[in-house]
């Protein structure tokens, strides 16, 4: 959820994370922005401090008082240590403060995002077909065998199971797996997706797909 009162700057930002492939929600007050945590129900919220009818820290405090535990991300021109205290002070997890590039913004989102992830109720597994990625046991099956992966093939599989049926491009594989600081080119990404597959694509079918010219997807083989 983006909450600003400048509507070109709202726009912006949320069409950059719609792109990324988040699904998006906009809201330009204080009001607005606690009505609408309770109907979207958000899993991250960034969010202006300076708001026309009421300032950020309040809205996050009302936000927080109905018991939502989305992550905040204080956006603002304010760069004052005191006001950064008082953001995180009421909740918030991280302070953008204005002007910023949106790489920088939508990498601190995910870094959030990475942090604060809770483990789901189904005991930290994530299944697909015959796959099941347990996080809490940090081990990878295919048809009940055990898969061996180095930690960065973890990682990658993790995403695209999360990603199930969604293609993700390098970039976002990039920024997810080896994080928004990687100082490398996009090229590794491809190196991991085949060593991904001489494991996880041992077995049949396939799950690991290449879409030309926009990245991969976690999905079954298509009947042509």
């Amino acid at each position: 959820m983006v909450v600003d009162d400048e509507p070109y700057l709202a726009d912006l930002v949320a069409t950059a994370l719609r792109y990324e492939g988040f699904e998006t929600a906009i809201a330009g007050t204080g009001a607005a922005a606690v009505a609408l945590a309770r109907a979207f129900d958000p899993d991250l919220i960034v969010l202006d401090v300076m708001l026309p009818d009421v300032l950020g820290t309040e809205v996050c405090r009302r936000i927080r008082s109905t018991g939502s535990q989305a992550p905040v991300v204080f956006l603002t021109a304010r760069d004052a240590t005191e006001d950064k205290i008082s953001g995180l002070t009421v909740g918030g997890d991280d302070y953008v403060t204005k002007p910023f590039s949106l790489e920088e913004l939508i990498a601190r989102i995910r870094a959030v995002l990475r942090r604060t992830r809770r483990t789901d109720p189904g005991g930290g597994r994530l299944t697909f077909a015959d796959l099941v990625v347990d996080e809490d046991a940090h081990e990878v099956r295919r048809d009940g065998r055990r898969v061996d992966l180095t930690p960065t093939e973890f990682k990658l599989l993790r995403f695209l199971a999360l990603n199930a049926g969604r293609v993700v491009s390098k970039r976002q594989i990039l920024d997810h797996v080896w994080e928004y600081d990687f100082g490398g080119n996009d090229g590794i990404v491809q190196t991991y997706v085949s060593y991904l597959r001489r494991k996880v694509d041992a077995f049949d079918p396939p799950l690991i797909h290449t879409v030309p010219r926009v990245g991969y997807v976690l999905r079954l083989p298509r009947e042509d």
